[in-house]
């Protein structure tokens, strides 16, 4: 119960205080990772928030009030606020109050008590929605505008449990295979396989729409392949990249008993629409020359969404769902009565669109902490450092003079960091290392001092697969990436990250670039990811925003300065 020793402080604010150098430190982070976001996370003192988006998530993926309330009483240094106790309590209880239900060809909102549905309908966000009133606790709905209706109803603070149910799509016979095309045997890891369940709900209309959250490196491809198996029907899967989108082909390929005539590529390349086809946010986002800022249909203004209509989809998969442009939630929002499954490592979207993914894709479903699958052996244990760099002299100046925006990028491209990349190059070296960072300019620069192949997004898609396919075979031990390296390349070879400037304050970013050096090692062995920052600059104010994801998943970021690499020794397993 309440201790001093306990690691947490419970705020009236629905702040959580969380002290990071106390043994039950790991408990604390893992039970507010269920139920809570991370805002802060300095050195010594983490700072949570509950909110009512995080709470109707836990309460989607079966977390109960009492369950949250008795593991912060077992954790708290002090008694819990009375007014945070009765909050947890109000929120989980609202998820689920409401529910969207087909009776026929009618949607109907139906209410468990008839003061919600009094309240509903004096609502102007919801009131364009509703076609009457059938009883104290029905109101007939416009069947068109499901998607908008739950929109409506999370900003009102009543988040609906759809159970309105999907079209069964197009049929597709396939089966995972026991030996893969390659050769190898292939089973669907536990996890993986509870997550597609979970999902899947046997078919009822509680599944069918929601997010899996797993690690980098942890299969998520696999979950999106399981889901697909056992719906079996006709899919549409989005993807970040037309890497990612060759790299899903290539696993359904060689994991299932699809033929390659049954799978079709829809990107700026290739235009193929197959039982199961493969497309990009960048090509569905393709505006038309002229139709930017105009009001036009969705169809008109985005000539690619008609892929949506091409086909009988019973699954739209939404890979790296934290990517999802915002064109295509308005898509989306008239897409309700197909299955969607969203995969991703975090719910965390720069852009604040976490409520649009809980309406229109679905509340999470399922997830797993990092260190737990670090733990079971399946993603690699991994060493965080951050390596604070003084900028030199006449670049200080440069920098104090410098505009606000201006000055980000003088911090991130700061010319001390070459020499701290020479010593850690000179520490791992014959590892396998990926140098990344944000501006061209920059790796550019990298890559004549060292003559490392540089991978950027002008790079044409079967050289940058060449040069991906010689680092997995050891021909190439080093490689310069830009951005297009944050997402969906499969090297797991690489055991070495050294990123040399990022995105701002990325949080996903961070999250998404140690994802590319999780996958499990040979012999057990650590992997090790470097941020180089610029110290007591804007680079690192970024960095201690872009640490929060991970701080959350249980990593430690170890600080070490620029004068301390010398003598820097890489810890071992």
């Amino acid at each position: 119960m309440y201790n001093p020793q306990n690691p947490l402080i419970v705020q009236g604010d629905s702040t959580v205080l969380l002290e990071v150098d106390n043994g039950r430190y790991p408990e604390g982070r893992d039970l507010l990772a269920r139920f809570a976001e991370l805002e802060k996370s300095p050195e010594y003192i983490h700072t949570y928030r509950i909110s009512p988006l995080s709470l109707w998530n836990a309460a989607a993926a079966g977390l109960t009030a009492e369950a949250i309330l008795a593991g912060l009483d077992d954790l708290a240094k002090y008694p819990l606020p009375d007014n945070v106790r009765h909050d947890i309590r109000d929120y989980i209880s609202r998820y689920g109050l409401v529910k969207l239900v087909r009776q026929e060809e009618e949607l109907l909102l139906v209410a468990s008590d008839e003061l919600i549905v009094t309240e509903l309908v004096r609502h102007k966000q919801l009131r364009p929605y509703i076609a009457t009133q059938l009883d104290p606790c029905t109101l007939r709905m416009d069947p068109a505008r499901r998607g908008h209706i739950k929109q409506a109803l999370v900003i009102i603070g009543y988040p609906a449990e759809d159970l309105a149910g999907y079209v069964e799509g197009e049929t597709l016979t396939l089966n995972l295979l026991p030996i893969t095309q390659q050769n190898k045997p292939f089973k669907l890891r536990d996890y993986q396989y509870e997550a597609a369940a979970t999902f899947h709900a046997q078919g009822r209309a509680s599944g069918g729409s929601g997010v899996i959250v797993l690690p980098c490196g942890a299969g998520k491809t696999m979950v999106g392949i399981a889901a697909i198996n056992q719906l079996q029907t006709s899919t549409l899967i989005l993807t970040p990249s037309t890497v990612a989108a060759r790299q899903w082909i290539d696993e359904l390929l060689d994991k299932t008993s699809l033929a390659p005539e049954q799978i079709g590529e829809y990107t700026g390349a290739r235009k193929s629409i197959k039982p199961v086809t493969i497309s990009t946010y960048q090509t569905m986002t393709f505006r038309k020359r002229g139709t930017r800022g105009r009001s036009l249909p969705l169809n008109e203004e985005f000539p690619h969404f008609s892929l949506f209509s091409e086909r009988d989809w019973g699954l739209i998969v939404y890979d790296e769902v934290h990517l999802l442009p915002a064109p295509v939630f308005r898509v989306t929002a008239e897409l309700q009565a197909r299955r969607r499954l969203g995969l991703t490592a975090t719910l965390v979207r720069e852009d604040g669109q976490e409520e649009d993914v809980f309406s229109l894709i679905g509340p999470k479903k399922y997830d797993v902490p990092w260190r737990e699958l670090e733990k079971q052996g399946w993603i690699a244990t991994a060493h965080v450092t951050e390596v604070r760099i003084p900028l030199p002299p006449e670049t200080r100046v440069s920098y104090a003079v410098a505009e606000e925006r201006e000055k980000a990028r003088i911090a991130a491209e700061n010319p001390e960091k070459l020499n701290t990349l020479d010593q850690l190059l000179a520490r791992h070296y014959g590892d396998n290392t990926l140098i990344i960072g944000m501006y061209l300019g920059q790796l550019e620069m990298v890559q004549r001092r060292y003559g490392f192949p540089l991978i950027t997004g002008k790079t044409p898609v079967k050289q940058r697969q060449e040069l991906l396919g010689a680092f997995r075979d050891g021909r190439i031990k080093t490689l310069i990436i830009s951005k297009v390296g944050n997402f969906a390349i499969d090297l797991p070879e690489a055991n070495v990250m050294i990123q040399i400037s990022g995105t701002f304050g990325s949080r996903q970013e961070e999250a998404q670039r140690l994802g590319r050096i999780l996958r499990p090692k040979q012999e057990n062995s650590l992997a090790y990811f470097y941020s180089l920052v610029s110290k007591d600059t804007k680079d690192q104010e970024f960095s201690a925003n872009r640490q929060r994801f991970l701080t959350e998943q249980g990593y430690r970021y170890h600080i070490l300065y620029g004068d301390e690499i010398a003598d820097y020794v890489p810890p071992e397993r």
